[in-house]
């Protein structure tokens, strides 16, 4: 029996004086990064981005926590997190994908 898959939604914001680039960069992901992805158990993952550079993402895993140590572990990964921290507004200075926190889902139909 297969298990029920984990929605996950998180938020980040985007510098909006990124925004162009940020959705030009996702238009071109690397193959290799899409295919870590889809390996590591990253499903029906999508992003939304608002005007004000509000952005958030969606997808369906097994296990996140899981989904997350594995691609962490993938160079391809890393090398994709060092390129687009600087798109981010994070104070602490993490990578983007340390930075994912989901929330919590208070209602599904």
């Amino acid at each position: 029996m297969s298990k029920t898959p984990q929605r996950v939604c998180f938020v980040l914001q985007v510098k909006p004086e990124r925004l162009e680039e940020y959705r030009a960069r996702h238009r071109v992901v690397w193959p290799e990064m899409l295919a870590a992805l889809r390996e590591t158990g990253w499903n029906n993952y999508s992003l939304f981005l608002r005007k004000d550079g509000l952005l958030v993402g969606y997808l369906e895993t097994e296990d996140f926590d899981q989904a997350r140590a594995a691609i962490a572990q993938r160079e391809i990964n890393r090398r994709w997190q060092r390129e687009m921290k600087e798109f981010f507004l994070q104070p602490d200075g993490r990578l983007p994908d340390s930075a994912m926190e989901p929330l919590e889902e208070v209602f599904h139909l």
